[in-house]
């Protein structure tokens, strides 16, 4: 005769509350687990854990950014044109035909050439508006010449390269002052090669 097990109320009392805090145990734990993997995804046992490394910006300061250094300070030795004996004397000799050219060539120099010397280089501006203008260094300079014109109060300097360019000032003011600026610039010997007088 097979024999049936009752189970009496306080059993059963004490049983379901077991039961039941075992299913709010598990249900609490599927919902957090449910809602990690919809966050996270899925944890598995071979996944490493890895650390965050954090960015510090550090905010702007009022100090002014530092500038390279200014390079040198240009000054300028001379800067003028044609020396004003030059016009004044081809002008009085235009009166004849055969000085006219070079009375032209004169105002041409008076009005629309200028030479510049600085501490840095040499500079020849001609043109109407000044437009063609031709710089060198002095480091380029291979040699100084000077020419006196009229009885000494202007003169030529003729500059060579060290390419072999000859470059011809014609009637500049204290042409010798100049040259010799010229050559103390260059590092040369400053020992002038003059020429003899020649004309206007």
């Amino acid at each position: 005769m097979a024999s049936t097990f009752i189970l009496s109320p306080a059993a059963t009392a004490t049983a379901t509350p077991t039961a039941a805090s075992v299913t709010h145990q598990s249900l609490h734990l599927s919902s957090k687990l449910s809602f990690r993997n919809i966050l996270f995804g899925p944890i598995s046992n071979n996944s490493r854990l890895t650390t965050s490394t954090r960015l510090h910006v550090s905010s702007p300061t009022n100090k002014p950014l530092a500038t390279a250094a200014n390079p040198k300070e240009e000054t300028i030795f001379f800067d003028g044109g044609a020396h004003y004996g030059d016009l004044i004397a081809n002008l009085l000799l235009g009166f004849t035909l055969l000085w006219l050219p070079l009375t032209l060539a004169a105002v041409s120099r008076a009005f629309y050439l200028r030479y510049r010397f600085t501490n840095l280089r040499v500079t020849v501006i001609s043109g109407l508006t000044g437009q063609d203008r031709s710089d060198f260094s002095y480091k380029v300079i291979k040699d100084v010449q000077v020419v006196p014109r009229f009885v000494g109060e202007w003169g030529d300097i003729v500059i060579t390269l060290k390419d072999g360019t000859k470059v011809d000032l014609r009637s500049v003011p204290k042409f010798r002052e100049i040259a010799k600026y010229c050559l103390a610039m260059a590092e040369k010997p400053v020992v002038l090669k003059e020429k003899g007088p020649k004309g206007f």
